[in-house]
Formats: structure tokens, C-alpha cells, sequence
């Protein structure tokens, strides 16, 4: 009979060893899990900032296109004017062409070595 606590006590640590590396593998794998997600976690919010950033800087340069001198500035830079300006059109001086009427020469693309050995031979 005595022979019977101690086997159970071998047993039961036996088991409780296997239990603790169980836990301890356990443990180590939520570890894992918790180190990939504070990664993710550091890339999104990094990701955040940069649209943050962007929305921002959007925000501003809407902000300066849609200022009364910005108006302004395009409508002049193209020939609007306000009421009761006086347009001026800068006229050709006399005599001269009204437009350029020589056609640009084409450059000569240069063909590589197959490029012209296929010439030769398949002629298309």
C-alpha cells in the first residue's frame, strides 16, 4: 500500500510538468501573437499620420485655390478681365507672318543590331 502514494505523487508531477510546458508553449505563442500585432499596430498608425498629413495639406491647398487673389490670378493669366478694364492684345508687328508655318523635320529613331538583321532577312 505504500508504494501506491508515491506512485500517484509521480504521476501527478509528471502531469503537472506536462501542464506547465503546455502553458509555458501557450504563453509564448500569445507573446508571438502580441509582438505581430503591435507591429501592425505601429504600421497603421504610421499610416494614419501620412493620411492625416495628406488630408491636411489637401485641406490647405483647396484653402489657397478656392482665395479670391487665386481666383483672380487664374482668371487674368487667362485674358479675363473685370468689368470696366481695358483689354490689351499685343498685335503682330507689320509685315510679319501671323504664324510659323515650317514643319519640323522628324529624327531618325536608331534601330538596334536584331532591329536590322530581321529587316534583312523578313523584310516586313
Amino acid at each position: 500500500m505504500r508504494s501506491w502514494p508515491s506512485r500517484f505523487k509521480q504521476i501527478a508531477i509528471a502531469a503537472g510538468v506536462v501542464l506547465l510546458v503546455f502553458l509555458v508553449m501557450d504563453f509564448n505563442a500569445r507573446l508571438e501573437e502580441l509582438e505581430r500585432l503591435s507591429k501592425k499596430a505601429t504600421a497603421v498608425r504610421s499610416q494614419a499620420t501620412q493620411v492625416m498629413q495628406t488630408q491636411t495639406a489637401l485641406q490647405t491647398a483647396i484653402a489657397v485655390a478656392t482665395s479670391d487673389q487665386a481666383v483672380e490670378g487664374a482668371a487674368r493669366s487667362r485674358g479675363e478681365i473685370r468689368p470696366g478694364d481695358q483689354p490689351v492684345v499685343p498685335l503682330p508687328e507689320p509685315g510679319s507672318p501671323l504664324f510659323d508655318l515650317s514643319t519640323p523635320t522628324p529624327v531618325p529613331t536608331p534601330m538596334q543590331n536584331w532591329q536590322v538583321w530581321w529587316e534583312l532577312f523578313f523584310g516586313e
